[in-house]
């Protein structure tokens, strides 16, 4: 854990990778294809039945134990409004690890790692999306593919989802 944040201060570093390219984990929700920073999962499991929270938001799926850690479980297509979520074979948690807490996303299915250089990322135009603007990094194109890059830590320690440190306090 510390060996990552001491990498992560090496002068040039972000300069280093800004030059080859970021990797993200693509993902879908419903019919769009977004993208997370893959540094910041820790693994991929497949959908399991949580232990419910009273008074917990809907969002919030529940909590699930791995490996001795109580880790929030947060359903995406809950909290976009992306209709009913359904969970088959494909369903799958990306577990993540945003500033020191260990968190848990629902999507409906993980396709592959993409890296994409900085010419690749556009800026997220102003419109209704599901998705605030303010959590997102831009739109990564990658040939016939868009991809919707979320700013994960923004989007998972910001106030509306600040139940999260609550209930996994």
């Amino acid at each position: 854990m510390t060996q990552i944040a001491q990498t992560a201060q090496i002068p040039g570093d972000k300069a280093d990778r800004d030059s080859t390219g970021q990797e993200y984990l693509a993902f879908t929700l419903g019919k769009e294809e977004y993208g997370i920073d893959i540094l910041k999962v820790q693994e991929i499991r497949g959908y399991e039945t949580v232990t419910r929270i009273a008074n917990a938001p809907d969002f919030i799926k529940g909590v699930v134990n791995l490996r001795g850690i109580i880790v929030p479980i947060v359903d995406m297509r809950i909290k976009f409004k992306l209709g009913e979520p359904t969970y088959d074979q494909f369903t799958v948690v990306i577990i993540l690890n945003i500033g020191g807490r260990v968190v848990g996303m629902v999507v409906d299915s993980v396709s592959d790692v993409i890296t994409l250089s900085p010419e690749q990322i556009k800026p997220a135009p102003e419109m209704g999306t599901a998705l605030n603007t303010d959590y997102l990094i831009g739109l990564g194109t990658l040939e016939q593919r868009m991809l919707i890059l979320v700013d994960i830590d923004r989007l998972m320690s910001s106030s509306e989802m600040g139940l999260i440190d609550k209930i996994a306090a």
